[in-house]
Order: structure tokens, then C-alpha cells, then sequence
């Protein structure tokens, strides 16, 4: 600590940025100020004057640089970049996790449909979500596909149709795909959908009670019929909605809930003064103040969503209040306005987020507790020395031996970690072998050396015995057989009687007897038949791409290099036999001509 007090006092007064490191000279938290000494020095008080979270922070830093900006702003740009380049440890990093379903408009299309796309992209069509519920996002498509007559068929079905589909028929659809229909008609339903996905629903009650007036004036009472039921419809959906706000504004509020270990970050979203959905964003190893996790938080979040509301209610006074407003009105397109209120409705709504925050919060931390248990209950029941933190589990997929695969998953404190699953296409196994595909496998992760860490505390294999004794005899070749536990685990067999799955451990000839235990059995099957899905999701896409490639393989001036590239370009075979002749002609070697053939020869 003398010789970070010494460093201090040679430090500039000037705007910028610091970086703290540790005994290692890694940076762990990054930090920008307005003032560098005045900053820093709030880090090197006495103990008693610091907070608990800013006194674990302390207690790592070794060292500190920092950065001299010429104003605070580009001192905030430089901390967002440098917090992107390091990914310090301490700070506030928003993960992507979860892409919570939107829907997509693109209103660029003569006759465009409503899809359901979990990545948001700027190209110009309009975006509405993201659903954190995605029962309430089928439940307003359903809606929309009941009153507002957009076309239903994807892209590949609606360029290739011959006749109008049974939507049609039925009176949902204006069948654009064979018919001849007006544009301008079209553009009206596709204006009226935006409205009520846009939360102007009272706005567009009043104008579908005009036109059904209208039609009823001109005697096309059948119109007038379908108008009604339609203002029905969404005077129903204003009824269910929570009006939280009596000016009728859009605006997000900022919840905010902690505890030394793990805090929570509750957007609530407030569309025409109704709440429309809420997010929380789950943060750990945070050792910011509350002030600067909302300020990360808001650059970081409002950077990567489509829409930015004009009003943004937060639950402290931020520094950097006005920069971030100038970088998120500039991310908008005009003004967008930060407020900290103190009283009156706008606190009681940013009490609510607080309250919301806080649940999750509570939740968060029962769901943990509740995962440590079981973990610690499986530990006790299969006997291991120490806690199954970490399971792997392996899976094959093949039919008759076509394309053999394995699949391995992994899972962290009960929860899946989806960076460490692993594909393995079989390279080595000519005939159809499932314990050779097993130790293949097992071999390619395990075999590697100290290139093979971390290494699960749990080895589970999915099958009886012998996937079990394979997985054993691959362990004790690679020198692992201490290393971690292995266990199988065999679905339960009707015919012989079975009331179970069953669990097996080495060296034992009946297996683990889980009465009582049905939590525990059950989160092993949970690991089991993810295993099962992500083998044979991984198995079917080969599949698909190998037929592809057959389909490909007629067409002249199509080789490998042409395939490689159509398939990085989409990303899956599906992709590629979906798309137009002008997303064809977009990957690099394809000319129009071979963008015909390539989609007549996939279609056929």
C-alpha cells in the first residue's frame, strides 16, 4: 500500500482513465474519472472509510496505471474501449446470454411478413421485443394473424407458391403470394401492425372504429363485421395491459438490487404509459458503486438495443449524466433525457423497478442455493471426494453409421455452460461402433495433456455398462482414472420391469439405488438428454449439409470452394435453400446465372 500512496502523489489532476492491476499484472478493473487523483484516492482511505465491495476491490490491486484524456468524454470512450479490450475481472460486462425472441417487419418489402428472429441487425426493417415472455410474444403474433391480413409463408414458400394457401381461404391472409393486390391496401394493415406493436393501441382503436363507421356508412357491412371484431380484439388487449404512468410516454426505469457477491439490474419498459415487459440482467464479481454500474450499464445496454426511449428513469445521480445523455442521443437520433426522481409518480415507478430488482434477486439467490443442494446431495449419494461443480456428459448420434457424431455438454454449479459444449465428428471409426465412437471421443477431450483443462469433477456417459467401461478403460490409458469420478446412466427398460433410469458407477454391478433422491435423478437425466439434443441437432445439420452438398455436386462451376463459401455466408444448409437469388448473388463467386442453377438444383 506505501508504495500505491507514493504513486499517488505524483498523479495527474487532470481527466482520464486508471487501470488497476493485480499481483500478476493483469489489469482487473478499469475505471475513467474526471479528476485522476481525486479518484484514486478515494481507492486508498483507511479501511474503516471504505465500502465492503470497494475494500475486496482494493485488496487485489498491486499496481495502477492510468491515461490522461484531454476531456471527460474521451475519457469515457476510452474506458468503453479499454474495458472491451481487457474484459477486467471487477467491472460491469453485459454478456449477450439469452437472445430473448423479437419480431422483425421489414417494411422495405412490397408485401412484407411479421418473423421471429433473436438477432437484431441494422438493415433497415423495424424490430419490436425483445420478449423476455415468450408466451406474451405467440400471444400478440397470434393476435396479429387473426385481425391484420399479413401474409403467413416465409420468404422460399412465398416466391414459389402456384395457389393461395388455406389462410387465404379462411379470410387471414390477402394471398399477395398468387393474387393480385393493391399495395397501398397492404401498406395500410402493415401501417396499422406497427401502431399496435408500437404500444399505440388506443390510437388505432379509434381509427379502426372510423373506418368500420365508414364501411357501415357505405352498406359493406361485411368489412364492417371484420372491423368490429378487430376493435374487440384490442380493446381486450388495452384491458389486460397495467397503465403504470398517466402521461402516456414512452420511457425504460432502471431497477437496481445487491449484495456483496452478486447484483441485479431490472429494466422495467413503459410503452404509452403501459408497462410493456421487463428485463433483468444477472451481474457478478461487480466491485463498482451503485453510481457506476448504472453508468456501464446504461452504455453498454442502450448500445445494442433498437430502441432508445426519450426518458430513462435511474436510481442514483450519475457523474457522467450528461455525457451518456449526449452518446444516447446520438444513438437516437434526438434528444434522450437521464432523471433520478426524488418524488411523486416518476419514484414511486423507479420503487417498483427497485422492488422487481430486488425479487429477482431473491430468486437468484434461492435457485443457487437450491442447485448447491442437489449438488451436494449427488456428491454424498455417488460418494466423490469433492463436489460435482463441473459435469461433462457425452453422446452419440448416427443412423446405421452415416455421419457418426458425438456431442459433449457441460455443466457449472447446476446451470448448462454453453462455451465449453464440444462437437466431434468420428474421424477414426469405419464401421457402425458405439463404443468406439464413445472413446474416440473421450480421447479428443480428455487426451490432450494440461490442453484439456479444466476437467470436470463428473464424468457422466449416457448408456449402461459398457459406455460405462469404455469410458473407464479410455480414463486409465490417459492416466485420468483419479482425476475425476465417471459415471453412466441408462434409460429405464419397461420390459424388464424398470420404474427408473438407472445410474452406474465403476467397479459396482447394481446400480445406485436413488430412492429418496428424485430431485437429484432427475437433474442427471436433465444433463442426459441435453447431451441427447445437442448430438443429434449436431448429427441432423452434417445430414443436412451432406445432402446439400449432393444437390450442389450436379451443378457445373459448384466445387468446394464455392460450398465452403455458400455455407459460411448462411451459416446452415436451411439458410442456403431459403434465400433469394439476390442473397445468393451476394456471396463472393456467384454470378446471377449460377444463383438460377444453384436455387433450382437445392429446390428440386
Amino acid at each position: 500500500m506505501d508504495h500505491l500512496l507514493e504513486k499517488l502523489s505524483g498523479i495527474s489532476t487532470e481527466p482520464g482513465v486508471y487501470l488497476m492491476k493485480n499481483r500478476d499484472g493483469r489489469v482487473i478493473y478499469v475505471g475513467k474519472a474526471k479528476n485522476l487523483k481525486k479518484r484514486l484516492a478515494s481507492y486508498f482511505k483507511s479501511r474503516d472509510q471504505l465500502d465492503l465491495k470497494t475494500g475486496v476491490l482494493v485488496n487485489h490491486i498491486a499496481n495502477f496505471d492510468t491515461i490522461i484524456t484531454r476531456t471527460e468524454n474521451d475519457a469515457l470512450i476510452l474506458e468503453s474501449n479499454l474495458i472491451k479490450k481487457h474484459r477486467p475481472r471487477y467491472n460491469v460486462i453485459l454478456k449477450d446470454g439469452k437472445r430473448y425472441p423479437s419480431l422483425r417487419l421489414d417494411v422495405n418489402q412490397p408485401f412484407p411478413d411479421l418473423e421471429i428472429v433473436r438477432k437484431v441487425k441494422k438493415d433497415g426493417a423495424l424490430y419490436f421485443g425483445p420478449y423476455t415472455a415468450p408466451g406474451a410474444m405467440y400471444q400478440t403474433l397470434k393476435l396479429i394473424n387473426k385481425h391484420f391480413k399479413l401474409r403467413k409463408c416465409k420468404a422460399g414458400m412465398f416466391r414459389n407458391r402456384t395457389r393461395p394457401c388455406l389462410n387465404h381461404q379462411i379470410g387471414m391472409c390477402l394471398g399477395p403470394c398468387c393474387l393480385k393486390v393493391d399495395p397501398t391496401v397492404y401498406r395500410e394493415i402493415v401501417n396499422e401492425v406497427v401502431m399496435f406493436l408500437k404500444g399505440r393501441t388506443p390510437e388505432l382503436i379509434q381509427k379502426v372504429k372510423k373506418d368500420m363507421a365508414a364501411a357501415a356508412s357505405d352498406q359493406d357491412f361485411e368489412k364492417a363485421a371484420e372491423l368490429r371484431d378487430r376493435m374487440f380484439a384490442l380493446e381486450r388487449t388495452v384491458e389486460q395491459r397495467i397503465a403504470v404512468a398517466t402521461d402516456f410516454q414512452d420511457r425504460d426505469i432502471i431497477g437496481l438490487a445487491g449484495s456483496p457477491e452478486r447484483s441485479v439490474i431490472t429494466v422495467l419498459s413503459v410503452r404509452s404509459g403501459y408497462l410493456n415487459g421487463s428485463r433483468h440482467f444477472k451481474l457478478t464479481e461487480a466491485l463498482s458503486t451503485d453510481e457506476e454500474m448504472i453508468d456501464a450499464f446504461l452504455r453498454q445496454h442502450y448500445e445494442r438495443v433498437h430502441f432508445i426511449p426519450k426518458a430513462i428513469l435511474v436510481p442514483a445521480e450519475l457523474e457522467s449524466a450528461d455525457l451518456i445523455q449526449e452518446r444516447l442521443g446520438e444513438l437516437k437520433g434526438q434528444k434522450v433525457s437521464l432523471v433520478h426522481p426524488q418524488r411523486g409518480e416518476k419514484a414511486r415507478l423507479l420503487e417498483m423497478a427497485n422492488q422487481n430488482a430486488a425479487d429477482a434477486l431473491k430468486e437468484w439467490t434461492s435457485s443457487e442455493a437450491a442447485n448447491r443442494n442437489i449438488l451436494i446431495r449427488l456428491q454424498r449419494r455417488l460418494r466423490m471426494e469433492r463436489l460435482p461443480n463441473r459435469i461433462e456428459c457425452f453422446d452419440n448420434s448416427n443412423i446405421s453409421g452415416a455421419s457418426p457424431v458425438a456431442g459433449m455438454v457441460a455443466f457449472e454449479a447446476g446451470k448448462p455452460l454453453k462455451s465449453a459444449y464440444r462437437k466431434y465428428k468420428i474421424k477414426t471409426v469405419r464401421s457402425q461402433d458405439d463404443y468406439a465412437y464413445m472413446a474416440e471421443a473421450l480421447k479428443r477431450r480428455y487426451g490432450r495433456g494440461e490442453a484439456s483443462e479444466p476437467f470436470p469433477d463428473l464424468l457422466m456417459v449416457d448408456g449402461g455398462k459398457g459406455q460405462l467401461n469404455i469410458a473407464v478403460a479410455v480414463l486409465a490409458d490417459l492416466g485420468l482414472s483419479e482425476t475425476f469420478a465417471v459415471i453412466g446412466i441408462a434409460k429405464k427398460d419397461t420390459f424388464a420391469g424398470d420404474t427408473e433410469d438407472k445410474i452406474y458407477l465403476p467397479g459396482r454391478a447394481n446400480p445406485v439405488q436413488m430412492a429418496g433422491e428424485g430431485e437429484v435423478l432427475f437433474f442427471l437425466q436433465r444433463i442426459r438428454d441435453e447431451a441427447h439434443r445437442f448430438a443429434v441437432s449436431f448429427h441432423r445439420n452434417r445430414r443436412s449439409r451432406a445432402a446439400l452438398g449432393s444437390s450442389l455436386d450436379a451443378v457445373p462451376g459448384v466445387g468446394n470452394a464455392r460450398k465452403k463459401a455458400l455455407l459460411k455466408h448462411f451459416g446452415s444448409a436451411g439458410k442456403i435453400r431459403a434465400a433469394t437469388l439476390e442473397e445468393l448473388r451476394a456471396v463472393p463467386g456467384i454470378s446471377e446465372r449460377l444463383a438460377e442453377t444453384i436455387q433450382s438444383a437445392i429446390q428440386e
